[in-house]
């Protein structure tokens, strides 16, 4: 019978930690950006802006 190899068993878990851990780290910094892009959007309505005006 095979000997088992922890070492790589060891390493595929730090693997899938590390890529959910990205994972999780990048659904953070969708949801900042779009809390900054609405709030940004909400700003310039408060404040009047009228870009797309003709004059």
């Amino acid at each position: 019978m095979a000997k088992p190899n922890y070492n790589f068993e060891k390493r595929q878990r730090e693997i899938a930690k590390k890529k959910k851990k990205e994972e999780k780290r990048l659904q953070k910094a969708k949801a900042n950006e779009s809390e900054s892009q609405e709030s940004q959007a909400a700003s310039e309505d408060a404040n009047g802006d009228t870009d797309n005006v003709a004059t």
